[in-house]
């Protein structure tokens, strides 16, 4: 039989006979395995639910109480005839990758992750294994991070140079605003950080979980005088809106993978640009597959043929998978 003959890709999900669940299903499904809370990941509607602790609470958050089956890093449970375990991503709080054992083979699927540091999240665990099923959603030679201290560094430098105006920086909800705001801490910057208060609800939820985020307030109903010289926070979507124009002589920046695209970042009218992604550039993709050293490789999403060709070059066996609804909320 083929290798991972027990995997069965759908465009809605990754299904496992042989423990009758899915991956990350885009539908709602009686079993489902999520690896992290990033809506095109994690959907409501399930019958049960098996995810780390940090993901079923970001699913409560944003969904409502789920009929959660909590999974710690390395526990290993049994369904039906699979091994199946969590293991960190270092996407977002409470990512994993899930590795399921069958048949003497082992199938990683590892969701969306990146291997750069990150104060909000446990790091990425590399697991060697038969089949490794991965995203590149920045899987072009062209995408290569920079350190996200030179980002922050530029950050800063905006703010201390225009005093009498503050900075707009646009982070999705979910991870992105959390990791922004950490980042800027673990830097030593200790003034008061300014949020949309669409944002209020996850920042809670990361503090509980133990991400301290320093002094955060809200930027609505603040007066233009205390917002001077200040760093605010807020959802892509708000940095144009009737919200940000209240703001004093805003600087607006986005906090995104995607700005390395210059194009993205003019559509946006972004004038700080800040690239920071929550997952793997061009180099990690690939010195991951090397580090593994995986039998088999599966792109999940993303820029699928470049990563198969270069695995298809260095005589690993390489497929595109076509799953649907896989989305920018995250990058």
């Amino acid at each position: 039989m083929a290798l991972g003959s027990w995997i069965e890709p759908h465009p809605t999900g990754i299904y496992i006979p042989a423990a009758d669940a899915w991956v990350d299903p885009s539908q709602p499904v009686e079993r489902a395995l999520v690896t992290h809370g990033h809506a095109d990941h994690a959907r409501g509607g399930h019958g049960q639910v098996w995810a780390t602790p940090g993901t079923l609470a970001i699913m409560d958050c944003r969904y409502g109480a789920q009929n959660g089956r909590a999974c710690d890093y390395g526990d290993v449970i049994r369904m039906g005839d699979v091994d199946i375990s969590f293991v960190p991503a270092g996407h977002v709080l409470g990512s994993s990758q899930i590795v399921l054992e069958h048949a003497g083979e082992r199938v990683v699927v590892s969701g969306d992750y990146k291997r750069r540091e990150d104060p909000t999240c446990e790091p990425f665990q590399p697991v060697p294994c038969d089949i490794f099923i991965t995203e590149a959603t920045f899987g072009l030679p062209v995408f290569r991070h920079p350190e996200t201290h030179d980002e922050m560094d530029k950050l800063l430098a905006a703010l201390r140079a225009e005093p009498t105006r503050c900075i707009l920086v646009g982070a999705y909800a979910l991870g992105k605003a959390q990791r922004v705001i950490r980042e800027l801490r673990v830097m030593g910057f200790d003034d008061p950080i300014y949020i949309h208060g669409a944002l209020q609800r996850l920042c809670d939820l990361y503090v509980e979980h133990g991400v301290d985020l320093g002094d955060l307030r809200p930027a609505t109903g603040a007066t233009k005088a205390e917002l001077q010289g200040r760093i605010i926070l807020a959802p892509p979507g708000t940095l144009n809106d009737r919200w940000s124009r209240r703001l004093p002589d805003p600087i607006t920046a986005m906090a995104s993978g995607w700005m390395r695209v210059r194009q993205r970042a003019r559509q946006r009218n972004i004038e700080l640009p800040l690239i920071l992604s929550d997952h793997a550039d061009w180099d990690e993709l690939t010195q991951t597959i090397q580090e593994i050293a995986p039998r088999e490789v599966w792109v999940t999403h993303g820029r699928e043929d470049a990563l198969v060709h270069w695995c298809r070059m260095r005589q690993i066996k390489a497929r595109a998978l076509d799953l649907v609804g896989f989305e920018d909320e995250d990058d």
